[in-house]
């Protein structure tokens, strides 16, 4: 509405202004005024061209000064044209750009489709390999278990058979210088019955437990003790001649040293040990002190030696030479335990009777036998050892004797 209303103001404005230019004409033309030394005809014409470029420029004005559009599009036309070019080109880019991202997409699309379709498959997959592996998995935990098992009995059993070792390398060993005692025991037995040596090295000859009141008793200890040693190596050297001299022979530093260590106080065992083997018939006989401190040396119950009687070992001697050599090996033990007795103490017929049981034993059968401690004894106290199958129960207040 407002346009046509522009019009109409334009028309008017034309009108009233043509009105205008002419009356001006006419009036300058019959004035005959002239202008710029101009005719006056020409003066005139010049004054019409003027009102006409003066209407066209007020509808030109209010044209620009009413209408916004107007200005825009006379003044800012090309610059809106690039714009538009610009903007177009822009879509057109935009376009091609959406073209391209929906081609994109829909391929991404696709792809989804196609992950999608494979994880599908995927987890499909894995669950059907869960059900497989489930019952594996419990067979391979169950193998560890008995693996772990089998790995611990393992080490068990090497461990025992570790400690088996040991204790039969123990044991040969323990029998081996048992043997060898139990040699030079025979030996000395041998040479005792030819008659040819009745003392050996190392015999005690005396011994006595001493527990000084006094240190000045010291002296009359010492005395005592060498007079008994005296009268135990005369009976056995001269045997059947009374004892009227001194053949024992013990030096006199030796003496004063013992004299010296008697005097502190506690409980001690004073021994007078011979210093070499002596025959039957010599003149002298040759020892020396020996001071320890008394101590307990086996207990009623130990066990101080053991061996296995083989199944096919039943000779009577054969026998009786391992019950000899467990008894060595009873007395081995008892002396490195500190014991200074000269043997140990048995039934001499417990001691038959269980060689004629172990040979009237069923074939086949191993037994392993025991020489057990009957009685507390301490240094220089007897033992007395009873031999045992093990596990066997003891024997009855038994008669003793020394082997």
């Amino acid at each position: 509405m407002s346009g046509w209303l522009l019009i109409l103001a334009l028309l008017l404005l034309g009108g009233v202004l043509a009105t205008l230019g002419d009356r001006l004409g006419s009036r300058v033309g019959k004035a005959r005024l002239s202008l710029f030394n101009l005719r006056p005809r020409r003066t005139a014409v010049l004054i019409t061209v003027l009102t006409g470029s003066l209407i066209s420029a007020m509808s030109l004005g209010l044209l620009l000064l009413v209408s916004e559009r107007l200005r825009t599009g006379l003044f800012e036309l090309e610059r809106l044209e690039e714009r538009l070019s610009t903007a177009r080109r822009q879509l057109e880019a935009s376009q091609q750009s959406l073209i391209t991202s929906q081609a994109e997409v829909a391929r991404a699309q696709q792809g989804q489709r196609k992950v999608a379709r494979e994880l599908a498959q995927s987890q499909a997959r894995a669950t059907a390999l869960r059900r497989e592996l489930a019952p594996l998995q419990a067979q391979r935990m169950a193998l560890e278990r008995e693996r772990d098992r089998l790995a611990g009995e393992v080490g068990a059993r090497d461990a025992e058979i570790r400690r088996t070792e040991a204790e039969l390398a123990e044991v040969r060993r323990r029998i081996e210088a048992g043997a060898r005692e139990l040699e030079d025991l025979e030996d000395n037995l041998l040479a005792l019955r030819r008659g040819d040596v009745v003392i050996t090295t190392g015999q005690p000859l005396a011994s006595a437990k001493v527990t000084l009141e006094r240190p000045e008793q010291a002296k009359e200890v010492i005395t005592a003790l060498l007079q008994q040693a005296n009268i135990t190596a005369f009976k056995r050297v001269l045997p059947g001649q009374p004892v009227d001299r001194q053949i024992l022979l013990v030096p006199t530093t030796d003496v004063a040293r013992l004299e010296s260590l008697l005097t502190r106080p506690g409980s001690w065992v004073v021994s007078i040990l011979s210093a070499a083997n002596v025959l039957r018939g010599e003149r002298q006989v040759l020892a020396f002190p020996d001071l320890r401190p008394n101590r307990p040396v086996v207990k009623a119950g130990d066990v101080l030696a053991s061996t296995t009687v083989e199944a096919d070992l039943r000779d009577p001697e054969q026998l009786v030479r391992r019950l000899n050599l467990l008894l060595a090996a009873a007395y081995a033990r008892a002396q490195r335990q500190g014991s200074l007795v000269d043997g140990l103490q048995f039934d001499a017929a417990m001691f038959n009777q269980l060689a004629r049981t172990l040979a009237a034993r069923p074939p086949g059968t191993v037994i392993q036998l025991v020489a057990v401690a009957l009685r507390d004894a301490e240094t220089p106290d007897p033992i007395t050892v009873e031999l045992r199958i093990a596990g066997g129960a003891p024997a009855e207040s038994p008669p003793l004797r020394r082997p």
